[in-house]
């Protein structure tokens, strides 16, 4: 299948402002796009890309006072399988330690003073397997966080995810990574395009979307709290330890968001979408 994915974002600049994004596609996928894949940004500035420590490309650039636009609009090829993304080999090692939002040891649940440690060992500890435990621990991060954007809020820790109760797609993410952790299970921060392919289109805008990855049996495997079903056409952006590590733009100065459209959708061979 054929997907188109692209964005449209923009901000208000009140003076020069260094900006570095994270929003090209994980050099994994390269291989299957289809079409020209450009960042583009107007006003034209210098830009350069590179890669950070955990191997996803980042664009840094100058902003310049006044508005600032970023976009890019491509094609890309997938397999359309609904199956949990098997991944090649690789090494879990840094992905088992606390980190800034997926604090796994050391931290109390706020409500229940105790440690999240304690809680995943006390409900995940009789489930044998891997595979299975990473399961029940989707399951548990499914039915304990209520979905909303509007509950949105930058800097919720995994512990105040579980106690509140409320989040995002990334508070799914970071609560099920950290319980994952804490039963000696590397767990990965993703973030990425997710469309409604498949499945009921959501009348929400489009976002962009966060899952994660464990590392089982010597090998990477996608799994989503918040979904906690398989999902049609996952094109991964960027992978980290939590979402610290992978923020789609960061910005040393005032830069105000005016504009966040992003795109995500299965076209035909001629880039028509299907459900024209």
């Amino acid at each position: 299948m054929i997907i188109r994915a692209g964005y449209d974002i923009a901000f208000d600049c009140h003076q020069e402002v260094p900006m570095v994004v994270l929003l090209s596609v994980h050099p994994s996928r390269q291989k299957d796009l289809r079409s020209e894949h450009k960042l583009e940004v107007s006003p034209r500035v210098i830009t350069r890309d590179g890669l950070d420590p955990f191997g996803n490309t980042w664009t840094r650039f100058l902003a310049h006072p006044g508005r600032i636009e970023i976009r890019n609009d491509f094609l890309i090829e997938d397999s359309g399988s609904r199956m949990k993304g098997l991944q090649r080999p690789g090494n879990g090692t840094s992905m088992i330690c606390r980190t800034r939002f997926c604090r796994s040891f050391m931290e109390a649940a706020i409500a229940t003073a105790q440690r999240l440690t304690d809680l995943a060992w006390s409900l995940f500890g009789p489930v044998a397997g891997g595979w299975l435990r990473v399961q029940a621990i989707c399951d548990y991060v499914h039915d304990r966080i209520q979905f909303g954007y509007h509950h949105a809020r930058c800097d919720r820790t995994a512990s105040e995810g579980h106690e509140e109760g409320i989040g995002v797609c990334r508070d799914f993410a970071h609560l099920a990574v950290t319980l994952c952790r804490c039963m000696n299970i590397p767990a990965r921060y993703c973030t990425g395009y997710l469309g409604d392919i498949g499945v009921p289109k959501d009348p929400a805008p489009m976002d962009f979307s966060a899952w994660f990855e464990v590392f089982l049996d010597g090998r990477w495997f996608t799994f989503d709290a918040r979904h906690n079903v398989p999902r049609i056409g996952r094109i991964v952006i960027a992978r980290g330890r939590d979402a610290a590590d992978v923020a789609i733009s960061t910005q040393f100065g005032n830069a105000v968001l005016a504009r966040f459209d992003v795109v995500t959708e299965e076209v035909d061979s001629s880039g028509i979408s299907q459900a024209a």
